[in-house]
């Protein structure tokens, strides 16, 4: 099954955390061969980004239906594919250590449907776990440079 998992632990309080990830216009963009993003609604958004497949580039577009928002510490979702047979889901979950220090972990699940589904999930079995870090450590990295600009603002 194609899957990622990344933990990653920041000198930041959860709610510090919280206040990034609770507006998905923060993070989304940071998602790996971003295009674009309309939200519909308070929990379903549409994401458009490349995906590499290997040797192949492909325009993805998924419905993004947000499942969980639980302050502090919990996002959910659900994705289904528009222009793609594939579908999948998610979370990011951040857990206090002590009062200054956090962990955060991100998960997703993708799998591709249909004729050829078997062929496509061996590379998604490959591609997101690197995904999945990459994100998680770019989201890290933002909210350590907001985390910065404000305490010397």
């Amino acid at each position: 099954m194609p899957i990622g998992k990344h933990q990653v632990e920041l000198n930041i309080s959860i709610d510090r955390i919280w206040d990034f990830v609770k507006d998905m216009d923060k993070w989304a963009p940071l998602v790996p061969g971003y295009l674009e993003h309309k939200k519909v609604s308070d929990n379903r958004s549409t994401w458009k980004f490349k995906g590499d497949l290997g040797v192949v580039q492909k325009m993805i577009h998924l419905q993004v239906d947000i499942t969980k928002w639980q302050e502090p510490t919990n996002v959910s979702f659900l994705l289904t594919g528009i222009n793609e047979n594939v579908s999948g889901d998610g979370y990011f979950e951040a857990e206090a250590v002590n009062e200054s220090s956090t962990k955060m972990t991100g998960y997703l699940h993708i799998k591709a449907k249909g004729m050829m589904a078997p062929v496509v999930n061996k590379v998604l079995k490959t591609i997101t776990p690197k995904t999945t870090k990459q994100f998680c450590n770019a989201i890290a990295d933002k909210i350590m440079e907001a985390e910065q600009v404000r305490v010397r603002g």
